[in-house]
């Protein structure tokens, strides 16, 4: 297994990129450039926190560590069936705050 860390790095990382990507808002994800650069760093994000330990994820039952999994096969699974980009904003609006500090505070101990 690799280093924790490097996992929080990497959910970290997408975390700011989908920040960037939408700071303009909801009507971010109207571009399709955009749409598909939030996919992939959304399905980066949830892979690498399944690769979590599950002793991080028991340090934060607060985080729907479950939804992250299922989200990811959705994202990878039922892409041709079309993404419900107002879906993805609840997410980003909604999760992605929460998760952030969680990641954050597991970085700084």
């Amino acid at each position: 297994m690799k280093d924790p860390r490097l996992y929080l790095l990497h959910i970290a990382e997408c975390i700011a990129k989908i920040a960037r990507y939408t700071a303009a808002g909801a009507t971010a994800m109207d571009e399709p450039m955009v749409a598909d650069a939030v996919l992939r760093n959304l399905q980066t994000l949830s892979e690498a926190a399944q690769r979590l330990p599950d002793d991080v994820k028991a340090r934060h039952p607060e985080i729907p560590w479950q939804r992250i999994a299922g989200f990811r096969n959705i994202l990878v699974h039922d892409y041709l069936g079309g993404i419900d980009n107002s879906l993805v904003w609840r997410v980003i609006q909604d999760e992605l705050p929460r998760l952030k500090a969680v990641i954050e505070a597991e970085l700084a101990a």
